[in-house]
């Protein structure tokens, strides 16, 4: 049989695994999946693990039959069980789940969703979220050893995420605090042209706020994490609020905001209410956040959008201080970029928010929104960027409020 799924190259007992993951065929395959490490195996040429192989194979027909499709399925569950890994890349950077949307078979996508947030949860409660190999990740390691493939959502502007940084350093928040920014008019990039925010966003953002905010009421009390190009803050600011707090850490932004001329100066802050306050915190939200808890500082929207730190930063901050912060009937948000440069991850990771907010007593609502196309690498809006960190055509907007 002249299967793609695996090359004559591969070893023996790989072959089999491929060949019996690709037909379906369970009595074969469950003994070799008793040792450890069979669930897993790599055909050197594609990169296909079994889960790639058995997804694959519902390709070969255009019409996939219920029963075929029932053994694909079980064959999927049967490898996960075995410890098939939700996330592992071929040589095209394609994991099972990806191929499973390709190929239109939602039903197998849907399991490499499941088995993700499976994963996830647990790597969570051991304190460590999976990191996935990246785009290009050769291609950088030849070029620079400094290199390394750790993902992080970033965002875009970042609240982080955990999952895949192609082409970049190591992200983290000590490095970027340290770094020299670029302020284009279109974006903000740090030293390594990782994107830090983009006006692509702007839709986003302003979408974000009107639903924080519903009908734009005047007057309310207002956080926000990370000024960065200032684009919600300013649409915040139009909507006269009672207070508005403002925390950044990176020194060059802050400089720009301390400026003479910059319209979130003395000016600004001296404008606030009489009854309320237009304040910059300086410094890093994990220092600042604990005293206006201490104050106690109540909110009726929050905001979230950090750049260099992971999911793990998200969840302290709404698992240990929106709950303090936020008004009962106040709404809290985040930049939802986490994993967004591949779609199952990207699905994962909405899930697993999902279930950490219910966990710290909130509901979220997802409002999709289009991003439509923005371009290839270094095309468009990504021009002078060192890669996409957004590549899917809907953004799934979250606005959560306290459960009951």
């Amino acid at each position: 049989m002249d299967d793609p799924a695996f090359s004559p190259e591969v070893d023996e007992t790989t072959q089999l695994i491929l060949l019996h993951a690709s037909n379906h065929d369970l009595p074969a395959l469950k003994p070799l999946l008793r040792v450890q490490g069979n669930a897993t195996v790599q055909d050197p040429e594609t990169g296909y693990t079994p889960l790639h192989a058995a997804i694959a194979a519902c390709s070969y027909a255009s019409s996939c039959e219920e029963a075929d499709m029932e053994k694909a399925k079980a064959t999927v569950q049967e490898l996960f069980m075995g410890g098939a890994i939700w996330n592992d890349l071929d040589t095209s950077d394609e994991t099972p789940g990806c191929m499973a949307w390709r190929l239109g078979r939602k039903e197998l996508y849907q399991l490499c969703v499941e088995a993700g947030v499976r994963a996830e949860m647990l790597l969570g409660i051991m304190g460590g979220y999976e990191e996935l190999d990246s785009e290009d990740e050769e291609e950088e390691e030849q070029g620079e050893e400094a290199e390394v493939n750790t993902e992080t959502q970033p965002n875009g502007d970042s609240s982080g995420e955990v999952i895949i940084q192609a082409e970049r350093k190591d992200v983290n928040s000590e490095d970027y605090l340290k770094s020299k920014l670029k302020f284009e008019d279109d974006k903000l990039l740090d030293a390594d042209d990782n994107g830090v925010m983009m006006t692509w966003e702007t839709d986003i953002m302003r979408r974000s706020v009107g639903l924080l905010l519903p009908d734009l009421k005047p007057g309310a009390r207002i956080l926000n994490i990370g000024f960065g190009m200032g684009i919600i803050d300013r649409m915040f600011r139009e909507t006269k609020p009672l207070s508005h707090h403002i925390v950044e850490a990176h020194p060059a932004v802050l400089q720009k905001l301390f400026s003479p001329v910059s319209d979130f100066g003395s000016t600004w802050q001296s404008s606030a209410p009489a009854c309320g306050k237009y304040v910059i915190h300086a410094g890093k939200w994990q220092d600042i956040v604990p005293k206006l808890l201490e104050e106690g500082e109540v909110y009726d929207a929050i905001y979230f959008d950090t750049f260099g730190e992971d999911y793990s930063q998200l969840k302290l901050f709404f698992s240990e201080y929106v709950v303090g912060l936020m008004d009962p009937e106040g709404r809290f948000g985040f930049f939802n970029g986490l994993g967004a440069d591949r779609r199952v991850c990207y699905d994962v990771y909405c899930k697993v928010a999902e279930l950490d907010l219910c966990d710290a007593g909130m509901d979220v609502n997802w409002t999709d929104v289009e991003v439509g196309t923005l371009g290839g690498d270094g095309e468009g809006e990504w021009k002078g960027v060192r890669r996409r960190y957004w590549t899917l055509d809907k953004y799934r907007l979250p606005v959560c409020t306290f459960l009951g």
